[in-house]
């Protein structure tokens, strides 16, 4: 039973049944070789560290420096392989859900680079801490943060990309904490760089949200680059006088913003204009930026203690009077200044458990959760207050060190950032992405406004009616159960001292549901449950949901065979036979589900494991996979096997709906004039070719729309190759044509069809069905005055 109070902790005897639960994975998961241990690196490492751990054994480890090692081809071969299935996203999960069976069909040719391509070629930004090497899984994030970004998409392979970059680390220098300088390497990332229209090397585009991207165009040196960016920083220096140097800070200091001024004379130090300019931006939101003349100001600047050039900041409510408030600062490097503000800057709000259910009742919040002030990113933090202000996100921290009891009951054990919703302590969304603030800034955005909770064991959805889609993300398990905890799983203290277990508690949790690769999502639709196999982007998961809830019917369940075999009389099944650990049919199975939607309420669709039901797939013969069969109205036993080239949606959509009876009729001259022209019925016609290709894309379509208007509008299709001069009569001159002949009472001529500039049936239904309204209450004038 669950306790009321806001910071309960699990109860031993739950550890130690879901403890020995994890134990049993454990031992699956150490079977086979180890590609993560082949490189040197954890299971949840980033795409960044698996590139540079495979660089470093390449230098070391390639043939061509070990020329006496008989083995050395045969041990770099096996590293090869771990990083070329280890930095592809898709290759990755197979991996680790299906072990190396799952890669089966992804056969290793047995070649690599030289030594001097890992040496001079490989990843040429990976080890700038200045540049941001992007790749397709954080870009989006990242141009989408607010920030200003100035993006290198180049080719590892590109000689003019290699005489580009130590221009590009001197820019980035220059500019760091002004803008975000990254680096796309389009060798690894072909199809984000193809998507953003990128077909030559290198090409420098600055991004800034909600506009369009900024090619340079010019010379590439610094200065021409640095110029470049400089130019799109919109934030304002201000020139401060005795007329508003006043009003200016009393404003600021109202709204928690506090000034950054250098003071310009004769003897000193003034920061230069274009230092000003940088640290305005560096800045944004949290201080201004503003100088002093005073050689024509004197008087101003003595008010301000001030008889030489200087610099200083002045935080909200500080005074000269009072000291220590001000900040003096003696460098003229835009870096160190930005870092001695930020140190300076207060710290964020500090919540504690009494505190922090009020705060977080009504209004939405972005909470750093640290251990102590050890956590290095709380500085930049700071900066968050101004990223988030207008999307109405407020900012604070807790310290799990001194409300331990908080952050036990949030299952939070180590530094991280979490989003609070607005709807109380329990309604958050914890943050697993890089820890940098153009993707904190990126998440946090997008979190307040999704319907999406961080699962616990106390809230998971085993038993939920409704449907749930949940998203498994986390490291495994077995990287926080140290020896030194499994001595405890026995005792009788609960292990409050040790709260990596709690993290444990919930992976073996996780194991419950054979999750092994990250990330898997799952649709928990009452007591089935459906994975999702496809990309991990917005529209497929979209899809994935309307299918497995609405459409797709899932012959995992059984008994799976009463579906096809027993199928009624007019019952159409489409069917798809796959193995898991096939890469074909994990390939398939996205372009499957869409199909499934565009069939819906005309073909029942439905996908067999025949991983789990073995027997019942050897009795359907099946012996390869995928297997694409189609069970059609009057077959019990026969079946047809798809054997298409085309395994796209579109093409799959076009096998499945040429098993349904036609719908339409076909037209000769003669039935042309009787039935369309002279007849008392509304018609809508598809003028076509054999040879046409787009004819033969468009058939299917045409009869989905000829089943959809059954009873009101009637559908005919005209062969123009056998009827020439009956389409040249009717003025069609492009295939394929479609028109729409309404009855209005009269006679029709070979002309009078209206033009429909559509091939999509939907499209094409709504365009008929409002011509039909317009029609009816003048046809029934017409019929009345006839009468």
């Amino acid at each position: 039973m669950r306790s009321d109070r806001p910071c309960a902790l699990l109860r031993p005897s739950t550890l130690g049944l879901m403890v020995l639960l994890g134990l049993l994975v454990l031992s699956v998961w150490a079977e086979g070789r180890d590609f993560y241990a082949l490189l040197g690196v954890s299971r949840g490492a980033s795409t960044l560290e698996i590139r540079r751990a495979f660089k470093k054994l390449a230098l070391t480890m390639h043939p061509d420096k070990n020329p006496g090692d008989a083995s050395a081809h045969e041990k770099f071969l096996q590293v090869n392989r771990a990083y070329e299935v280890l930095k592809d996203e898709e290759l990755r999960k197979k991996y680790d859900k299906y072990g190396e069976k799952g890669l089966d069909e992804q056969q290793q040719d047995g070649r690599y680079e030289s030594w001097n391509y890992y040496r001079y070629d490989f990843g040429i930004y990976d080890d700038d801490l200045e540049i941001i090497t992007l790749d397709s899984g954080d870009f989006e994030a990242a141009v989408n943060s607010g920030e200003i970004w100035f993006i290198n998409f180049y080719s590892p392979r590109c000689s003019h990309c290699h005489q580009l970059a130590p221009t590009w680390r001197e820019v980035a220098k220059e500019m760091d904490g002004v803008i975000r300088i990254g680096a796309v390497n389009c060798g690894d990332n072909h199809q984000l760089c193809r998507r953003r229209g990128i077909h030559s090397y290198p090409s420098l585009y600055l991004y800034r949200v909600g506009q369009t991207p900024e090619k340079f165009s010019g010379e590439r040196s610094k200065d021409n680059l640095v110029r470049f960016s400089m130019q799109f920083i919109s934030t304002v220096v201000s020139q401060l006088w005795h007329g508003n140097v006043f009003s200016e800070i009393e404003e600021a200091f109202s709204k928690g913003i506090g000034w950054l001024i250098t003071f310009c004379a004769e003897s000193g130090d003034c920061l230069e204009p274009r230092t000003r300019q940088k640290l305005a931006g560096m800045l944004d939101g949290l201080v201004k930026v503003g100088w002093l003349d005073c050689v024509n100001q004197e008087q101003l600047c003595e008010s301000f203690q001030v008889s030489s050039g200087a610099t200083a900041l002045f935080p909200p409510g500080s005074s000269l009077d009072q000291e220590g408030s001000v900040l003096w600062l003696h460098s003229l490097d835009s870096r160190e200044i930005y870092q001695q503000v930020l140190e300076h800057l207060p710290h964020l709000e500090l919540s504690s458990c009494l505190l922090f259910q009020s705060k977080l009742a009504r209004h939405r919040w972005l909470i750093s959760f640290s251990f102590g002030d050890n956590n290095t990113s709380l500085n930049e933090y700071k900066k968050l207050q101004a990223l988030l202000r207008n999307d109405h996100i407020q900012v604070g921290r807790v310290d799990c060190v001194a409300d331990a009891e908080l952050c036990q009951s949030l299952y939070i054990h180590k530094p991280c950032v979490a989003v609070f919703k607005g709807m109380g302590i329990h309604n958050f969304e914890i943050h697993h992405g890089k820890d940098a603030l153009y993707n904190i800034v990126a998440f946090a955005r997008d979190s307040v406004r999704a319907h999406v909770t961080t699962l616990r064991p106390d809230n998971f959805p085993s038993n939920q009616k409704e449907p749930w889609l949940v998203d498994f993300f986390a490291p495994v398990c077995i990287g926080s159960l140290s020896s030194g905890h499994r001595k405890n799983i026995n005792s009788s203290h609960p292990p409050i001292s040790h709260p990596e277990m709690i993290d444990c508690l919930i992976q073996i949790l996780l194991c419950v549901y054979n999750v092994q690769a990250y990330p898997t999502t799952v649709i928990f639709n009452g007591s089935s449950m459906h994975e999702y196999e496809g990309q991990h982007s917005a529209d497929g998961i979209l899809e994935f949901i309307q299918v497995c809830v609405n459409v797709i019917s899932s012959l995992s369940m059984e008994p799976c065979c009463v579906h096809v075999a027993g199928r009624s009389e007019g019952e159409v099944w489409a069917v798809d036979f796959y193995a898991p650990w096939c890469g074909p049919c994990q390939m398939l199975m996205p372009e499957w589900r869409r199909m499934a939607r565009l069939v819906s309420g005309q073909i029942n669709v439905g996908s067999v494991d025949c991983q789990r039901f073995q027997t019942f797939c050897q009795s359907e013969g099946v012996r390869a996979y995928p297997e694409l069969r189609l069970y059609s109205t009057g077959f019990k036993k026969m079946h047809q096997t798809y054997n298409g080239w085309h395994r796209d949606s579109q093409s799959l959509r076009s096998w499945v709906l040429s098993s349904l009876p036609r719908a339409s009729v076909d037209l000769t001259p003669d039935s042309f004039r009787t039935l369309v022209l002279q007849g008392d019925q509304h018609w809508v016609l598809d003028f076509f070719a054999p040879w046409c290709g787009p004819c033969q894309h468009f058939a299917p379509e045409f009869e989905v729309l000829a089943r959809s208007l059954k009873g009101k509008v009637r559908a005919g299709k005209v062969d123009c190759q056998a009827h020439y001069q009956l389409c040249q009569t009717a003025g069609i001159s492009a295939y394929p044509t479609v028109r729409f002949y309404p009855h209005q009472g009269m006679h029709r001529s070979a002309y009078g069809g209206e033009y429909i500039n559509s091939r999509e049936a939907s499209v094409i239904a709504d365009i008929i069905r409002m011509r039909l309204e317009k029609l009816t209450p003048r046809f029934n004038s017409q019929t009345k005055d006839e009468l």
